[in-house]
């Protein structure tokens, strides 16, 4: 199938009395985090670099990553004509950095790796398709269909390469899930705050980590419904080798919503 691109989104359908000024922001610090894929794909080529199945695959999701980026870009230059999406991206990587270890995992194998990103692609398909839900403004409704879509297709594509390493590194379930409990605590660390920073604060305005991450968080989780909590359990689930349908299931989306409850309410 055709891969979507710019050409595909209906600009000239944007409805500015539709536009939720809340989900906005959260558009603008998403265009920065979606932009810097560039970073990711160095390390994850560094990682996998014996891994010609990943290489294979690596740019290509660095396109879709950068498409994102740009994407959202000019939605949100186009919706608030003073968002400068350059200079707020060039404020973005100068500010924030990924750690890119020596050359080997941060998680400590290529399976721990691959978990970590569907745990990313399940919390961006998630919140995509919340904000899909969440908006009437016909054009970034689009917008974000076609880029849970993609999200959700890139964990496809991370589970299954998982799948075929998880057999021959024999990574036990229990440290599976502990590094997907660690990687949504990491959520919480300065990528998303430092986004929220840079794309919706003065220049001159000083960073704080809690203040930018409190805003980040409220103002995405409040767009969550149960459906969306739901689905995102599963996916973490299914990652990590569990029964999404189980007890501990049924514990987790019951624990993700009152989570996600509160974050909203925070």
């Amino acid at each position: 199938m055709r891969h979507w691109t710019s050409d595909d989104i209906p600009w000239e359908a944007f409805d500015a009395s539709k536009l939720d000024a809340d989900i906005l922001l959260l558009i603008k610090a998403a265009s920065l985090v979606e932009r810097n894929a560039g970073d990711y794909t160095r390390y994850l080529k560094m990682v996998f670099r014996d891994e010609p199945d990943f290489l294979a695959i690596a740019d290509a999701w660095e396109g879709d990553e950068v498409q994102h980026g740009e994407i959202l870009g000019r939605y949100a230059r186009m919706a608030d004509p003073d968002f400068d999406f350059p200079s707020r991206f060039a404020r973005f990587v100068e500010g924030y950095h990924i750690p890119e270890g020596s050359g080997n995992s941060v998680r400590g194998s290529l399976t721990g790796e691959l978990i970590a990103r569907c745990i990313v692609e399940t919390g961006t398909s998630s919140m995509y398709s919340a904000l899909r839900d969440a908006t009437d403004e016909p054009v970034l409704k689009e917008i974000c269909h076609r880029i849970a879509g993609d999200e959700f297709r890139h964990y496809k594509m991370f589970y299954e390469l998982m799948r075929g390493l998880k057999e021959r590194e024999g990574l036990h379930v229990f440290r599976r899930l502990m590094i997907a409990v660690g990687r949504i605590r990491e959520t919480d660390d300065d990528e998303l705050a430092y986004a929220w920073y840079a794309a919706n604060e003065p220049a001159d305005a000083p960073y704080d980590h809690d203040r930018c991450y409190h805003a980040y968080s409220t103002s995405a989780f409040r767009h969550y419904r149960d459906m969306h909590a739901e689905r995102a359990v599963n996916m973490i689930m299914k990652a990590v080798g569990l029964n999404p349908h189980g007890w501990l299931g049924a514990r987790a989306k019951t624990f993700a919503k009152r989570k996600m409850l509160s974050l909203s309410a925070a």
